[in-house]
């Protein structure tokens, strides 16, 4: 009785590693939990997991840079990241001058806009970026896309970062910190609505956004090409009017080295019907990730995977 007993739990045992070794962890860096990246990211994990074969899952990190890096590492399989990001890893320019190009990293799709969001209390008497000297401002953590964009928005409206009292923080923190009157603005890059700016327009905080328009917006553009112009609609935020802005892609990124297949198949069921449908009802960006978009201000090489997928709908000759 024994021996059957040891034998039976032996051959479970088997079968589970086996079912253990066919199921694929598939780890997608995101962003800051009041973010865009986070709840898009956890929308994308839950459509493309498919049970017994990929468990796909979003983890919470400092965002595009940090994103970068843990795909190079292999500690994440793909994560979000923005265009300009993706490209200077790639290239080793930007913020990447002077360290190793991330040669291996891949592009599996371009998802939406993201919005720079330059956020101030009603009322503040600051109406431009030139407006901020001798103010303190929030730029988000290092690690940050949001931080290498918003030193990139001062520089082109002529304010260095000694010209004003510079923080480090998350964007719910700066939110906290701008309704006790300890913060005067903060940035944000992200897909709007943003859950941080959400909660301080709603929370009876009166916030206006800063536009980032006229020649300084537009020399920039010509000097960084991934910045676009952008407008975040009247009342996407409440009570605050359309503004003009600018923004960069979000996109997905991945290793050379993860398995083609498997890439294959999170593509496709990134844009199969079901998963279309769940992203435009759950986030308002979601209505942007489509396949159509997703070839559109890449900078970087697909990876085989999204590759094989994109020729087959014919939107990669």
């Amino acid at each position: 009785m024994r021996l059957k007993h040891l034998l039976t739990v032996a051959v479970a045992a088997t079968v589970l590693a086996g079912a253990a070794q066919a199921q694929q962890f598939f780890r997608i860096g995101t962003g800051g939990t009041a973010g865009t990246y986070y709840p898009v990211g956890g929308m994308i994990a839950n459509a493309v997991s498919q049970p017994g074969k990929i468990i796909a899952t979003a983890q919470a990190t400092n965002g595009s840079l940090a994103n970068v890096n843990g795909v190079a590492s292999g500690s994440m399989e793909a994560g979000f990241s923005q265009s300009d990001v993706a490209t200077w890893a790639y290239t080793g320019t930007g913020a990447f001058e002077g360290k190793p190009k991330v040669a291996d990293l891949r592009m599996i799709a371009n998802l939406y806009p993201e919005s720079i969001h330059l956020v101030v209390k009603k009322g503040s008497g600051i109406k431009s970026v030139a407006d901020l000297k001798g103010k303190r401002v929030a730029l988000d953590e290092p690690g940050s896309g949001t931080l290498i964009d918003a030193r990139m928005v001062l520089a082109a409206y002529g304010v260095k970062e000694s010209d004003i009292k510079p923080e480090y923080i998350k964007p719910n923190q700066a939110g906290d910190k701008l309704k006790d009157g300890a913060l005067d603005a903060f940035f944000f890059v992200g897909g709007s609505p943003a859950g941080a700016i959400s909660e301080l327009a709603s929370s009876g905080t009166g916030i206006e956004l800063l536009p980032l328009a006229g020649p300084q917006a537009d020399a920039l553009r010509k000097s960084s090409p991934w910045f676009s112009v952008d407008h975040i609609a009247a009342n996407t935020y409440k009570d605050v009017p359309a503004v003009q802005t600018l923004a960069v892609g979000a996109q997905l990124v991945t290793n050379a080295k993860v398995d083609a297949d498997t890439i294959y198949q999170i593509t496709k069921a990134l844009y199969s019907e079901a998963t279309q449908k769940a992203l435009a009802a759950g986030h308002a960006k979601g209505k942007f990730i489509t396949k159509e978009n997703a070839v559109k201000g890449v900078g970087i090489p697909f990876h085989p995977g999204a590759e094989k997928y994109y020729r087959e709908v014919g939107l990669i000759k």
